[in-house]
């Protein structure tokens, strides 16, 4: 056994949803802890797998090289179909990626908090884990701090943009000047998988960098805006340098049929993400009015949530139960004052918010 996972806790998932609504004895559950899309899958989806299925039986393997995926991707994109890895969602592409390059000599820097895949699988192959603080108060990333800690031994750089959990956004221009500070020798990661969600700026991804820089790849997923979160699709596009090291080691097979089929009928409906994207934005300005007028502090985001201070972990706690036993359910423990909350649709939004403020008012 390595010595690295000796000390690991087995994930532990959250309770499902037939099983959370008998215990709480509620109707509904509003699942806002996983930051899925709270309105669904486009039309498109469905139709493309019941076509699927109905044409097609399980007993052959799925085309490995998910070629009609893999060409809609590199046309959406503009890249080259070989650009890119498509992985069982990014969790397979993150693990693929700390493998190829990672040794117990090495390190990796990233901003804290942040998507806890990044550490898991740095510490699953030795490789130390330097983190750096976000701005307290606005939740900002801390580029300069992350050069910073750059050394000899850094083979990886991952930055969560929009950052999971404090949603705030690294523009175009930062990551520029960022990366052309990064010595040629680390490979920054990019991970864009909130990065729809972004309405303050018209070119949101760090997509032109790749042009521009060697040592950074791109990750995207089907999870969040596209709603395909049970069909665990995640890609990465990496430069020809670097792209067949990461190829050498995924597995066969590794996309099913149907999850290629899903991905690639929601990537077709650009509508869709367009009207996702324009709810999320106007239900999102609802929840930083309520938090405005509460005085609760809270980061401002470019994703599909919210992360809130409350005044201690019991306040939380409490907070988080009171929404629970009414049928919503947000994320906690990930930083003991706080709370992450999906932004769900406007109706569950102004309930959980009469919640709030009525918590504020009878209990602060």
């Amino acid at each position: 056994m390595k010595e690295s996972i000796k000390d690991l806790k087995p994930y532990v998932p959250e309770e499902p949803v037939e099983a959370l609504k008998a215990r709480l004895g509620v109707e509904r559950v509003v699942r806002l802890s996983a930051n899925e899309n709270p309105y669904g899958t486009s039309p498109a989806v469905r139709e493309a797998v019941i076509d699927y299925v109905t044409k097609h039986d399980s007993s052959q393997y799925p085309d490995g090289n998910a070629s009609s995926l893999r060409t809609a991707l590199a046309n959406h994109l503009g890249v080259a179909e070989t650009s890119l890895v498509i992985g069982v969602g990014l969790d397979e592409v993150i693990t693929m990626l700390s493998r190829a390059f990672l040794t117990d000599k090495d390190s990796i820097v990233i901003s804290t908090p942040t998507f806890s895949e990044y550490a898991l699988n740095a510490q699953l192959e030795g490789a130390v884990i330097k983190g750096v603080p976000c701005d307290a108060v606005t939740g900002a990333t801390d580029l300069a701090g992350m050069l910073n800690a750059i050394d000899e031994t850094t083979k990886l750089v991952w930055l969560c943009n929009p950052n999971n959990p404090t949603g705030t956004y690294c523009s175009l221009a930062s990551l520029r000047d960022f990366m052309n500070k990064v010595p040629q020798d680390v490979l920054v990661l990019i991970d864009e998988a909130y990065i729809e969600f972004v309405t303050t700026t018209e070119t949101a991804s760090a997509l032109p960098l790749l042009k521009e820089f060697t040592n950074m790849g791109l990750m995207r997923t089907f999870s969040k805006a596209y709603g395909l979160a049970n069909y665990r699709v995640g890609y990465l596009v990496l430069s020809p340098e670097l792209v067949n090291y990461v190829q050498a080691i995924r597995l066969p097979y590794n996309l099913n049929s149907v999850s290629q089929v899903a991905a690639e009928a929601a990537l077709m409906d650009q509508a869709f993400i367009a009207d996702i994207v324009a709810a999320n934005a106007k239900a999102r300005q609802g929840w930083e009015a309520c938090l405005d007028e509460l005085k609760l502090h809270y980061y401002h985001s470019e994703a599909n949530f919210i992360f809130v201070e409350f005044a201690s972990p019991e306040e939380a706690k409490a907070i988080a139960d009171v929404w629970l036993k009414t049928g919503y359910q947000v994320r906690s423990g990930l930083s003991p004052e706080w709370l992450r909350i999906t932004v769900g649709q406007a109706a569950d939004c102004e309930k959980m918010q009469e919640l709030l403020k009525v918590y504020c008012k009878e209990e602060r």
